[in-house]
């Protein structure tokens, strides 16, 4: 876009109110008594809980991180009648706001006032409490120390059949969040009681020192740099108070459904064996001396069958050649530890009963219940720094990691649906991620790979070498990158036709009968394959022109992360000549697919001629929707717009055959057929619909 041109999106903002005024002079306190604390915890509960939460290692996940700061809060006031003298200033000048600005926040100005937080020493001291427990819950456990409390997870509050996390928020807030995980629990909090409570390093120094830390000039320093770099265009501190890292604004989501279901089976399993076993203890005789009671999965012989190595299903190299069909069914079994008997047993015995020691984690709907009979074997062997087994029944890829070097008590599962997977989608999967990296294994019968940079249209692919059981050396992650300079993404070649009854494609460009096709890795086991075009014949990216949409479109993507994504399409659905001769806008609509079905997400973009390849501009968004897809291929979307010349517009454009344009609320105005430009002024709300030929509402994305 020329740079003195401009697009904005229709919002409204408030400006955050000062909470404290400044404390001239603050002494050390005097003991207080825990009615004190007691009342600063109820005034200030919110922001307390907030900075918590910004300080918790985000290792924990977004539940119980939120249940982990309410507890920390919650037990943090004095045991005794009277707490301990403090010699940290609760607040020496001005702080944000608690519950920062937009609609959805909880809290307001949470009574900061110049009697309020500002100078009480009941805050002053519970905020001291809530931050030495946050730190100490971020400490790696030692093997012979007792646990701190902070270490364990909260016996209250408890939340049963429910996952409990904030509002979501944009891509800024998501890329401020991430630039958070990468900090030490000091560095975190001091971002936080700069940002939040705007205190002086002076005072964010000798209270990290009361709180425990040790090193706080490295945490200053740390925090100092994150906080000056920008995100984009928003400020990473102002970004804190979004409802995004507000843990008393939340959503609620079911837990696994399927598992509960077999957890409440197996309770009135273990219920009915209980009484049975009370039965036959009440006998004369007791047990009979033959009986198996050491048996760890009795005698169901379908589980025994699913948990014995010998029996997993191997898939011959070449029987992808002569099947019909062309997933991960027909996938060999390969790789350097497929014979070892022991770490296939470790495996299998982890995803039938994972251990508290399992960390498991699974894209949206994907059940994470134990193998539906023996799975197929796809890969076992070392990647990098952990032995890693990859596991196929069906409706599901699993990854089984243990690091390479002992400590088998420590294991990772990861759950990814595929179900109705073809060769389009099927072509890799990720095998192993490490120091922003990533590796895959690529399908068999992939010809070649390489790296294609989606930043740089015009940058020819770079090679990737694979050995010989189709692990591809590491390449940079998108998925774990912290900024936007480049979009590294698989770029693989086979000879299969691409026919998917799920992935309608059409292949247009081939090297030697070999379709390219791209797939980028979005932070989940199956990496997601990009296409451009209409929704009902999308193709791979190929041609000049879809590389360079692409380029700007590649840094929106994030939006899309860790969502059960199967496929992203972009589809350059309407060509605008701009007003006063600025020359030609482009806008697309980019959908993301899921595995599951449900939970499509979509934006629509403006892009304006621009020298480089800036991100486009998201004018619209929506989830759920079957806009822009085969179903339902119309859009409508609309951007306020500025001229090189200094003059306003709204913009709009929609797809197919629209009869007209129109648009109401704060500037009125008409056009004949899908495009419109109307002079507006500066910062105006309008509302945006359009009608077919025969007289049928479009309403715009939202």
């Amino acid at each position: 876009m020329p740079p003195d041109s401009a697009v904005t999106a229709s919002t409204t903002t408030s400006a955050a109110v000062p909470a404290e005024t400044p404390v001239p002079g603050a002494a050390p306190l005097a003991a207080l008594g825990v009615e004190q604390a007691e009342a600063a915890l109820v005034e200030h509960y919110t922001r307390l809980v907030r900075l918590a939460y910004l300080v918790l290692p985000p290792s924990l996940g977004r539940n119980r991180r939120v249940l982990t700061a309410h507890a920390l809060v919650q037990r943090s006031l004095p045991r005794g009648r009277t707490a301990a003298r403090s010699a940290i200033p609760a607040q020496s000048r001005a702080a944000g706001t608690d519950g920062g600005t937009g609609a959805g926040t909880n809290g307001g100005t949470d009574g900061g006032t110049a009697t309020g937080a500002g100078r009480n020493p009941g805050y002053a001291y519970v905020r001291e409490r809530v931050l030495r427990q946050a730190l100490d819950a971020g400490r790696p456990l030692r093997r012979l120390a007792r646990p701190r409390l902070a270490q364990l997870p909260p016996p209250l509050p408890r939340v049963w059949g429910l996952r409990l996390f904030p509002r979501s928020g944009g891509a800024d807030e998501l890329a401020l969040d991430r630039r958070l995980s990468g900090l030490s629990g000091p560095a975190r909090a001091a971002f936080a009681l700069r940002g939040l409570e705007l205190l002086t390093d002076k005072e964010v120094r000798r209270l990290l020192h009361a709180a425990g830390a040790v090193d706080t000039e490295t945490a200053l320093a740390e925090a100092a740099d994150a906080a000056e770099r920008r995100i984009g265009t928003a400020d990473p501190v102002e970004l804190l108070r979004s409802p995004e890292f507000d843990p008393c604004s939340l959503q609620a989501r079911p837990t696994d459904l399927m598992r509960r279901r077999q957890y409440g089976r197996a309770a009135l399993a273990a219920a009915a064996a209980l009484l049975v076993c009370g039965t036959l203890l009440g006998l004369p005789g007791g047990w009979g001396p033959d009986d198996d009671a050491d048996a760890p999965y009795g005698h169901n012989a379908a589980v025994a069958a699913a948990l014995d190595p010998a029996r997993v299903r191997r898939i011959a190299p070449a029987a992808w050649q002569t099947s019909a069909r062309t997933d991960f069914s027909v996938w060999p079994a390969r790789g350097p530890l497929a014979e070892d008997h022991a770490l296939l047993r470790r495996a299998l015995t982890a995803w039938a009963a994972p251990g508290a020691s399992v960390h498991i984690s699974a894209t949206p709907a994907t059940p994470s219940g134990p193998p539906m009979g023996s799975p197929q074997l796809l890969y076992a062997g070392t990647v990098d720094a952990a032995r890693v087994v990859l596991f196929h029944d069906g409706l599901r890829v699993v990854r089984y990691a243990e690091p390479a070097t002992g400590g088998e008590e420590v294991a990772a599962l990861d759950f990814a649906r595929i179900d109705g997977a073809g060769a389009a989608v099927a072509g890799a999967l990720v095998v192993g991620r490490s120091d922003g990296d990533v590796r895959y294994l690529t399908a068999p019968w992939v010809r070649s790979a390489s790296v294609r940079d989606l930043l740089d249209p015009a940058e020819p692919a770079r090679p990737l070498r694979r050995d010989a059981d189709g692990v591809t050396d590491p390449l940079a992650s998108p998925a774990m990158a912290q900024d936007c300079r480049s979009w590294d993404t698989l770029s693989v070649r086979d000879g299969s036709d691409g026919d998917d009854s799920s992935d309608s494609s059409d292949s247009s460009d081939s090297e030697n009968g070999a379709t390219e096709r791209l797939l980028t890795d979005l932070g989940e086991l199956t990496p997601a394959r990009l296409t451009s075009g209409p929704p009902s014949a999308p193709g791979d990216v190929t041609s000049p022109a879809d590389r360079a949409a692409w380029a700007r479109t590649a840094c929106l993507l994030p939006a899309m992360r860790s969502h059960g994504v199967r496929s992203v399409n972009s589809w350059p659905y309407a060509r605008q000549p701009l007003p006063e001769s600025n020359g030609t806008a482009t806008w697309l609509c980019t959908r993301a697919d899921t595995w599951r079905g449900t939970g499509s997400r979509v934006l629509a973009q403006f892009q304006a001629p621009a020298r480089t390849a800036a991100p486009g501009a998201v004018a619209a968004r929506a989830e759920d929707t079957p806009a822009c897809g085969a179903r339902e291929s119309r859009v409508l979307a609309g951007v306020l717009w500025k001229s090189r010349g200094g003059t306003w517009y709204v913009l709009a454009a929609g797809s197919g055959r629209l009869g007209s344009v129109q648009v109401s609320g704060g500037v009125r105005g008409s056009a004949p057929g899908s495009l419109l430009a109307v002079r507006a002024r500066e910062g105006v709300q309008a509302e945006l619909y359009g009608e077919t030929p025969d007289g049928t509402r479009v309403d715009a994305l939202r």
